[in-house]
């Protein structure tokens, strides 16, 4: 069969007219997947932040606040029956303090047993402390958060916020003694979010 010219260049219009299709699809295609790879990530909110910062201290156990009692805390815990003077030593400035009944259920000695042995330096050190623990034991409390600010890339934020020790179920006598000067009850942190799957996830506390 002889082919035409007319017939030739007709086919070779359609031949062309589809290859400008299939370009064209492949070019929407692909202007697609630009647009989806570069979508905005989500923000990433105080509340969000704040969420998962505390699930991260609910994860670990609770434990009790560290109490750095200093002499005005022992005359303190004197008053509230918390512990007793059962011992005063020759220089007069070294004594034992034995915990009462009442001070047992609310504090523990880091080395155990019921004593405070008291060593100050000399009488005028007014710098000498004793830590005790609480017998309530809590998670840590994140609080005061700053906006999250971008870390390097769009990917990895950064959040300034308070992490605070939790006195819940202390005595109001005992949390006296917590505020006294010497005592840190709450620490300037930074936490570090990055941006897995569009999901924003808690990397790490410093």
């Amino acid at each position: 069969m002889t082919i035409r010219p007319f017939q030739a260049a007709k086919r070779g219009k359609v031949r062309n007219t589809l290859k400008m299709k299939v370009l064209g699809v492949v070019a929407l295609l692909g202007a697609g997947l630009f647009l989806v790879g570069c979508k905005s990530a989500p923000d990433l909110t105080q509340s969000q932040a704040l969420a998962l910062i505390q699930a991260d201290y609910d994860h670990a156990a609770p434990v009790g606040a560290n109490i750095l009692v200093n002499d005005l805390g022992m005359r303190q815990g004197i008053s509230a029956k918390y512990w007793t003077r059962t011992t005063i030593y020759p220089n007069k400035f070294w004594a034992d303090f034995t915990l009462s009944p009442d001070g047992k259920k609310v504090v523990k000695l880091p080395a155990g047993g019921d004593v405070i042995q008291w060593r100050p330096d000399s009488a005028t050190d007014t710098g000498y402390t004793y830590r005790v623990v609480t017998v309530a034991a809590n998670h840590l409390k994140a609080r005061n958060l700053q906006d999250a600010q971008d870390e390097g890339s769009a990917t990895t934020k950064g959040v300034q916020f308070t992490e605070a020790v939790d006195l819940t179920g202390v005595p109001d006598a005992l949390q006296d003694i917590a505020h006294n000067p010497g005592n840190q009850l709450s620490t300037k942190r930074h936490a570090t979010f990055e941006l897995v799957d569009n999901v924003w996830k808690l990397h790490s506390v410093e």
